[in-house]
């Protein structure tokens, strides 16, 4: 175990973010979850996009060969 964390004042003894590691990340708190809509966004959008995108394909250009021929 290491021995670092139990002398870190942001951790308690049972791992648990402390009052101070709180404090610390609260002004980042807003930012961080605007950080994550974003990206979250920008992915659902490029998803969307990727799909209707292919879903407008006909494959008309391909050629389907044949049956293949039954042995005898």
């Amino acid at each position: 175990m290491p021995a670092g964390i139990f002398n870190s004042t942001y951790y308690g003894k049972d791992y648990r973010a402390g009052a101070a590691l709180l404090r610390a990340r609260r002004p980042y708190l807003f930012r961080n979850a605007l950080t994550g809509l974003a990206l979250f966004g920008f992915t659902v959008s490029v998803y969307t996009y990727t799909i209707r995108a292919v879903g407008q394909d006909e494959f008309s250009d391909v050629k389907v060969p044949d049956n293949p021929a039954k042995k005898q």
